[in-house]
């Protein structure tokens, strides 16, 4: 441009234009005159233009048109000389950019003519160049009109001019698309950016584009309608066009200019619309394609894919994926799924050579393939297409192996040879195909069942170099040679492994990187995330997690095709250099899984791997799971299940070893090739380098590796390496010299492996330690029930991993000692055998080894690399102790000075012994802690005295020998002995160990823990000691018992001088009380069976025939000398703070001994309890001289805090503890006179006494043959305790307590007695009298009430709780008690000598228990409690049962006693309950006590039969008795007491006086047992009350009108009935009884007029009068009757009705008669 516009160059260019003016004017001189003349007037003009500007180039572009005229005219003349001249000079004007928009219109016109008349064509075509390229002038039409002449002089016959447009074309197409990136350069800053374009945008106007664009876009939308053959809307007077030029225009514009799709949303337009479905369509016949089904001869058929456009369409394909991808997701996924479906085997081979190319192209773009992944895999509803393109890889490789290939192989392969480049191809393909016939194989190849493919080298690794897309120039399909497909499809696998785990590795180091920046991120994600400062990290952290979810599902969705693909071509692969590159593919796969942690995936790359390492069909399980696992897999494609390894694939391999299998069963030989050494060297260096990620396949890979070492005779040596070694068996291994030389470097690579492991990480190496194990257990299993030679490699290698990873010993030791510790409990001796040797090794090694700290600073870790030591001990092979023992030998022969703290467990090792273990084994280890004992006492320290006890103590408890066990207990005496001469030297040192450790745990923050701990350290060791002698006192053996029991109480006899004060708790609590629950629990379970023998001809006594007796003995030994240690160390006990406590749980010991269901415990307990309590009687013996109390001296009580142990009593200390243990001197005991502390211990008795009163008493739940049932004499026992304790603690006896003791005496009273007991206790059933259980309770009773008698006002409210103890005996009489479900009989029918249960007769008890109620009451009727509680109404309760069943209660006494009891008790409570009648207290009580009556008057049952009429009148009295007390007591207060009450007795009078005969008798017997003299009375008693004269309240008023109304309703019913039976009778006379009761009645109503005459009118009511009026009408039915006396009756009744008989009186109306 600055070229063209300095100064000299316009003064050129205007001599330059002259000049050709000047040569146009003098050409056309004489043929064209106008062109003449325009020429030179033109010379003219540019004259004019030069003088007159000073920019003379734009002048000149100004009047342009004017200036290119003449040439223009020129041209016209199609003269050729002149032609060439104007177009050259039009070009020089377009080259200095002077040519307007309007000239170049006018050029191009012209030039168009010249174009038609078929002119200067290769001029025409530089012109148009020149002109697009020079400046943007041509626009629109313009432009459009010159691409089209380019593309016509493309199509002419002329070859020469056919290239030239073709490549100018190309050109102007670029000059097009380059102005639009240009322009939108210039506008870049101007115009906003339109929106990113989305894929489903709607199409734009084409107006909105600038000029550039527009035309670039019309260009490319004709460019599509020429190809998919329509009219060009642009495009105009186009005249042909093929399709291969129109694709291949598309495809550079594509490739070229992608960013103008990409920034336009017109043209991404287009691309959508128009070239992705015209691609799809020009597709079809491609797709619809199958080979075979037409012969080569017979005419092609229309839709035949054609080479040349299909090869270009994948071109295009390509481009679009590549650079518009994200554009086009959809399209390329349909593309993408053709070019899978191009590689099917019935496509043309030249279509699927071209197919893999173009997969190639992708497979070298990891970040596309990338994409895909995002797109399409990760998407739900998606295809999976690069999973696909990978599986459809592998379905190519394998159908090239399966299809047979068809027609003569060398020709086809010799006529291409010249088309492969560089011809390399065919010199290598020919020799090969020759040395197939000699069986020699010179080339690189796979085979495969026949097949043989030769491998080509196709392209540089990492490029994809395609040879057949290239072809443009070709039209017929090119001849492929053998092998091309295979190779590029084989190096698109290793392209893709490579790119896939380079950029991924790449990006997961950069994570790495980056989380180690912000390590925030990594140490914990989640937290960091949370908060709001690291936004980095946690933005990252969301990147890795997305990152991390692709790369994953990429593995995921390639692996198995890759694998399976991988795998067969490693199977076929004859190439030493193939098999390399497969195996690395596949070990980085593998690694690179590993990395992200997809173990199913690595698990299989590593598997197949191994597969190769190990012969053809080699059973290993490991590997067949896996593969089986896998090939199981849904998308798992075809061929997957083939057996990978086929027996052709061994003819071309060198075998190189020939070794037997590790197996089961022996199976002949396996053989070893060098492919096989070759995979193992892979495995070798997979496991070296990538061991981190490796994980659970250690698994696989180490059990290949053991059957390789196996097969190949490598056997361990000293320190776990492996040597080539002869095999047991013989010499079956067969090693070439070449694997002979390797031998020596795979056994140093694998010890180099294992060394290796010191750099792995924990958990790496944990995975390695599992694998190794998991190993082992199998080669054990395989030796189980055989003593072949086993495989040793895992613990050989366990061994060689643990000694070079000593330095972090501690966190690989457990898993590998615990391991080795099962490896030394195999039965194959070998295998034991090397167990031990390893395990001892390792303890040996690890306490050698100079540990940074050293041992002596490190005792955890000393004590941790011992202990596999102490475990050996729990096994029981012989040889395994041995190796033990040998160890423990050389230890404390090597390190014995140092071993300190490792002490315990070599004593552990010693008491390891197990009782059946043999006797001669305890035996030596018993003289071996003899030894110790008497030697190595005073060496060790003293902390490790406790467990010398405890080893002693454990052999006392072994039963092989009784001796053994009793002179340990010797033993432990020597010990005590020890410790009580050396007692100052061994407190010092554990004083000093114990200040340590008390340190250490504060430092730590946490309690000191040791046995026994708040007691000094040396007191601790004695406790051990009788914790130890405690434990024998429980042995099962009576004989160890008793010695343990003795020598136990001797020891804290004759050395508890020694112990501290305080520890005098622990020795209570832990050791003597934790005795006797001990023995109480074995008491309580031991074996009911009896005993034949004490062994020998030994006889035992019937007392002791049963361990359960045996046990009791134990029982009541161990609570004496409980009880007499609590006794003679009574003063040192109470001055310990929790005496109480103590008292407590020996109450406990002797409540469950009391309640114990042997009855010589249970009696023996009372008598501990009674001794105890007599402990605690506070007699006061001043004078007593000052000598150790003797054991029944009273006790002083407990001198500390006071813990109340009642019902939430808490008492108040009245002087300090200072003041107390002031008085106490050495020779005095202290005289406590605080009474306080001695009633919490009465309480503490008492409650234990209520507990053994309550649990012994309380009926069993089920009831057979062996329920267990006090007996009388200890419940006697028990109740006689109450009334002395009560004594003590009845200052503070509740209500609460009172109940608890009614519930015991209820309880003991009901207990029945065993039959064979009967006769003892009671003297005959017919004789009343009480059994002494009986007496006792009353007592207990008696006790209380006198004490309430002279008690507190607080106490007598215990009155009604007395009450309703006895009334609750009182109804024994009428209902015995039931003992739970216990059947009992009556003593009559019980037998003796069988354990039934008989009933007591409850009946004396119960009536001497109402006459104490009756007693009682009349003491106490008045008393506020005894009203408030409602006694009387309850006493009346209990009675109405006697009283209702009068006949019917058992015996007669008691209904007798019954009436005349309530009598008694009405006689002294009615008047107290008419004084409280306002306050409602006795409300409730009226209606029991009418119910009470009414169902004693008129009782249900009957009358015995044998009862005389003397008896009968008797009774009757008594019932008269009764209504004389309502008649003085009841009705003469009426005002005071409940009118319905009132009612009810009227109703009942009413009732006594009509019904009172008894329904159930005779006739003949009906004279007798009428109860006349009661009906009589009622009667009279009715009468008496309705002759109301005297009506002093309201409320006499109301009774006497009740008893009027009563009386008149009851005559008119007599009168009634006697009309009704006198009708019925006839000539017969009535009943006597009835004659009388109707005379009676007669009588009664005659005097009852008399009386209302008598009385005041207005206190009769109108009713009343109403009523008697009412009888006159029955009165006068009865005059028919017959009989005299009824007559004259009947005449008295009615004579006074005449004065009812006045004239009627006149209405009163309106106030006026």
């Amino acid at each position: 441009m600055a070229g063209t516009s300095s100064p000299e160059a316009v003064k050129k260019l205007l001599e330059n234009m002259q000049g050709d003016l000047r040569a146009l004017s003098m050409e056309c001189r004489k043929k064209f005159p106008p062109v003449k003349e325009a020429a030179e007037s033109g010379i003219i003009k540019v004259k004019t233009i030069a003088a007159r500007n000073t920019d003379i180039l734009a002048a000149l572009k100004e009047n342009s048109s004017e200036v290119v005229q003449p040439f223009l005219m020129g041209c016209g003349t199609k003269e050729p000389k002149i032609t060439q001249l104007c177009l050259a000079a039009i070009q020089r004007l377009m080259s200095h950019e002077v040519v307007s928009e309007i000239a170049a219109g006018n050029v191009i016109n012209m030039l168009w003519q010249l174009m038609e008349n078929s002119l200067e064509e290769l001029k025409l075509l530089q012109t148009v160049l020149v002109l697009l390229t020079t400046n943007t002038v041509v626009h629109d039409e313009a432009l459009s009109k010159a691409i089209v002449l380019c593309f016509r002089l493309h199509f002419t016959k002329d070859n020469i001019t056919n290239n030239t447009a073709a490549a100018t074309v190309r050109q102007v197409v670029t000059v097009v698309f380059e102005r639009v990136v240009a322009e939108d350069e210039l506008y870049k800053d101007t115009i906003e950016q339109p929106i990113g374009i989305q894929g489903n945008s709607n199409r734009r106007s084409v107006s909105t584009l600038k000029p550039c664009a527009k035309d670039a876009y019309m260009l490319f939308q004709d460019l599509c309608q020429l190809v998919n053959a329509d009219a060009p809307y642009w495009l105009v007077g186009m005249t042909e066009m093929t399709r291969t030029f129109g694709l291949e225009l598309l495809e550079s514009v594509l490739n070229d200019f992608p960013q103008v799709f990409l920034q336009h949303q017109e043209f991404s337009f287009l691309l959508k619309e128009r070239v992705c479905p015209l691609v799809i369509k020009l597709f079809s016949p491609n797709i619809k394609f199958r080979q075979g089904s037409n012969t080569s001869s017979s005419p092609a058929p229309v839709e035949k894919p054609y080479f040349p456009i299909c090869m270009r369409l994948l071109r295009v394909v390509s481009v679009l994926i590549k650079q518009f991808y994200s554009l086009l997701v959809t399209e390329c996924e349909i593309f993408l799924s053709l070019l899978v479906k191009f590689l099917d085997a019935d496509k043309p081979q030249w279509l699927r050579a071209v197919a893999v190319e173009s997969i190639h192209r992708l497979c070298v773009q990891p970040q596309l393939l990338r994409s895909f992944c995002q797109s399409y895999d990760m998407k739900q509803h998606s295809t999976k297409v690069f999973r696909d393109i990978v599986n459809a890889l592998g379905s190519f490789i394998q159908s090239l192996f399966l299809v047979p290939n068809t027609g003569n192989a060398s020709t086809t392969v010799n006529q291409t040879g010249g088309s492969v480049p560089g011809g390399t191809a065919s010199a290598q393909t020919n020799p090969g195909i020759l040395g197939m016939g000699g069986g020699v194989t010179v080339l690189p190849a796979f085979e495969y069942r026949g097949t043989w493919i030769p491998i080509l080298s196709v392209s540089t690794q990492g490029s994809a170099k395609a040879t057949y897309l290239e072809m443009l120039d070709k039209v017929e399909p090119p001849t492929i040679p053998e092998g091309y497909a295979m190779s590029v499809a084989f190096h698109c696998l290793l392209d893709l492994v490579r790119g896939i785990t380079n950029m991924i590795e790449e990006e997961l180091g950069q994570v790495e990187m980056d989380s180690e920046i912000t390590p925030d991120a990594q140490s914990s994600p989640t937290h960091s995330s949370e908060l709001q400062d690291f936004h980095s990290a946690s933005d990252q952290t969301d990147k890795e997690t997305v990152s991390r979810a692709v790369w994953e599902e990429m593995v995921n969705a390639c692996w198995c095709g890759l694998l399976a693909a991988l795998s067969l071509l490693l199977d076929a692969s004859t190439d030493e250099a193939a098999t390399e590159n497969i195996l690395k593919a596949e070990l980085t796969m593998a690694a690179l899984c590993g990395k992200l942690g997809l173990v199913t995936s690595r698990d299989a790359f590593i598997t197949a791997i191994c597969k190769g390492s190990l012969p053809p069909h080699y059973a290993l399980t490991v590997l067949n799971t896996t593969t089986a696992a896998l090939s199981s897999k849904s998308y798992s494609i075809q061929g997957q299940n083939v057996q990978m390894i086929s027996p052709s694939s061994e003819s071309h391999q060198q075998v190189v070893a020939v070794g037997q299998p590790l197996a089961l069963q022996p199976q002949g030989t396996v053989m070893l090739t060098s492919k096989n050494i070759q995979c193992m060297r892979t495995l070798l260096s997979l496991a070296h380098c990538h061991g981190a990620v490796l994980g659970t396949s250690w698994q696989l890979v180490l059990a290949t590796l053991q059957h390789l070492v196996w097969i190949l005779g490598l056997k361990p040596g000293v320190g776990g390496a492996l040597k080539p070694g002869r095999a047991v068996e013989g010499p079956s291994t067969v090693l070439t010299t070449a694997v002979m030389t390797d031998l020596p470097v795979i056994s140093n690579i694998l010890s180099r492996l294992f060394e290796s492991s010191q750099y792995l990480d924990d958990v790496s190496l944990h995975h390695l330690i599992n694998a190794l194990c998991s190993l082992s257990l199998e080669a054990m299993e395989m030796a189980y029930g055989n003593n072949k030679e086993p495989s040793l490699f895992a613990v050989a290698k366990l061994l060689e991993t643990g000694l070079v990873n000593m330095h972090r010993i501690e966190i690989l030791w457990r898993p590998l000692t615990g391991h080795l510790l099962e490896v030394c409990q195999h039965p194959n001796t070998r295998m034991r055998e090397w167990g031990a040797e390893a395990l001892t090794s390792l303890i040996k090694a690890g306490l050698i080894f100079n540990h940074d700290p050293p041992l002596s600073q490190n005792q955890r870790l000393q004590l941790l690399l011992l202990n596999p030591l102490k475990e050996l001990s729990n096994i029981n092979h012989p040889d395994i102790r041995l190796k033990q023992l040998e160890c423990v030998l050389q230890i404390l022969q090597s390190q014995g000075d140092s071993l300190g703290p490792g002490w315990p467990l070599v004593l552990g090792v010693m008491g390891a012994i197990r009782n059946d273990q043999g006797e001669s084994l305890i035996r030596t280890a018993f003289q071996c802690l003899q030894l110790v004992v008497t030697d190595f006492l005073p060496t060790m320290p003293c902390t490790c005295l406790q467990i010398v006890v405890d080893v002693a103590g454990s052999f006392g408890l072994h039963n092989q020998e009784l001796n053994i066990s009793l002179t340990s207990i010797g033993l432990l005496w020597n010990i005590s002995d020890y410790f009580f001469q050396r007692g100052e030297i061994i407190e010092k040192e554990l004083n000093k160990e114990e200040a340590v450790l008390q340190k250490q745990a504060q430092e730590k923050g946490v309690a000191l823990n040791r046995p026994f701990h708040p007691a000094p350290p040396f007191d601790c060791l004695w406790l051990c000691l009788y914790a130890k002698l405690g434990e024998l006192c429980v042995d099962p053996r009576p004989a160890v018992r008793k010695s343990a029991g003795q020598t136990l109480f001797s020891t804290v006899g004759a050395h508890g001088t020694l112990l501290q004060h305080s520890t005098w708790h622990t020795v209570i609590w832990k050791v003597l009380f934790h005795l006797l629950d001990r023995v109480r629990e074995s008491s309580t379970t031991a074996d009911k069976e009896k005993i034949e023998s004490g062994g020998g001809n030994i006889l035992i006594h019937h007392s002791r025939d049963t361990a359960e007796k045996q046990w009791a003995e134990t029982w009541v030994l161990t609570l004496a000398g409980v009880a007499r240690i609590f006794n003679t160390r009574r003063y040192l006990l109470q001055s310990l703070g929790d005496f109480s406590q103590a008292w407590d749980v020996l109450l406990d010991h002797i409540q469950s001994a009391a309640l114990s269901k042997n009855s010589e415990v249970s009696l023996a307990a009372l008598k501990s309890f009674q001794e105890i309590l007599q402990i605690v009687s506070p007699v006061r013996e001043t004078e007593k001289p000052d000598t150790p109390p003797a054991i029944n001296v009273p006790v002083p009580v407990l001198i500390g805090t006071v813990t109340a142990t009642g019902f939430g009593r808490s008492f108040m200390r009245s002087d300090s503890i200072g003041e107390r243990i002031g008085r106490y001197n050495a020779t005095e005991p202290p005289v406590v006179t605080d009474e306080i502390e001695d009633l919490n211990l009465w309480w503490a008795a008492w409650n234990s006494w209520f507990r053994i009163g309550s649990e012994s008493t309380k009926p069993p739940g089920s009831c057979d043959k062996t329920t267990f049932i006090p007996s009388q004499p200890f419940l006697t026992a028990l109740i006689q305790i109450f009334p002395a304790l009560y004594q003590h603690i009845k200052t503070g006896f509740s209500m609460d307590d009172l109940q608890k003791l009614g519930v015991i005496l209820h309880g003991a009273v009901s207990v029945p007695i065993s039959s064979d007991a009967s006769p003892f206790i009671l003297p005959s059933y017919t004789e009343a009298v009480l059994t002494s259980l009986q007496e006792a309770v009353l007592t207990a009773l008696d006790v209380l009430q006198k004490a309430i008698c002279v008690g507190s006002e607080s106490m007598q409210i215990m009155y009604p709780a007395i009450f309703d103890q006895l009334l609750a005996f009182v109804e024994f009489s009428c209902k015995p008690p039931q003992y739970g479900q216990l059947e009992t009989k009556h003593i009559a029918n019980a037998k003796y000598n069988q354990a039934e249960w008989v009933a007591l007769n409850y009946v004396p008890f119960a009536e001497r228990s109402l006459e104490v109620v009756v007693d009682l009451y009349q003491k106490t009727a008045c008393h506020k409690a005894v009203v408030n509680e409602r006694v009387l109404q309850n006493i009346i309760k209990t009675l109405r049962m006697p009283l209702s069943l009068k006949y019917a209660c058992p015996s007669e006494s008691t209904w007798k006693l019954a009436v005349s009891s309530l009598l008694k008790v009405l006689s002294i409570g009615l008047p107290v309950a008419r004084q409280h009648a306002s306050s409602g207290k006795f409300d409730s009580m009226w209606p029991e006590l009418a119910h009470t009556f009414e169902n004693f008057l008129f009782t249900k049952s009957s009358p015995p039969d044998n009862l005389s009429i003397q008896e009968f009148q008797r009774n009757e009295s008594i019932d008269v008795e009764v209504v004389q007390l309502i008649s003085t007591e009841i009705l003469p207060y009426a005002n005071f007491i409940p009118k319905e009450f009132v009612g009810q007795i009227m109703t009942m009078l009413n009732k006594g006086s009509i019904h009172s005969q008894s329904s159930s008798f005779t006739e003949a017997e009906i004279d007798i047992r009428m109860r006349e003299e009661f009906s009589k009375m009622c009667f009279e008693t009715l009468l008496q009350f309705s002759f109301s004269n005297k009506v002093t309240t309201p409320q006499e008023g109301y009774i006497s009108r009740m008893a009027l109304s009563v009386l008149l309703k009851r005559s008119q019913d007599v009168l009634y009935r006697y009309i009704e039976d006198e009708r019925l009778s006839g000539k017969c006379p009535l009943p006597r009884q009835q004659v009388t009761e109707i005379i009676f009645v007669l009588k009664a109503v005659s005097t009852l007029i008399d009386s209302l005459k008598k009385t005041q009118p207005e206190n009769v009511d109108a009713n009343t009068w109403a009523q008697v009026i009412a009888l006159y009408p029955t009165l006068v039915e009865c005059i028919t009757c017959s009989s005299s006396e009824v007559c004259s009756a009947l005449k008295e009744a009615l004579v006074p009705f005449k004065d009812f008989m006045h004239p009627p009186t006149s209405k009163v109306q309106n106030g006026e008669s």
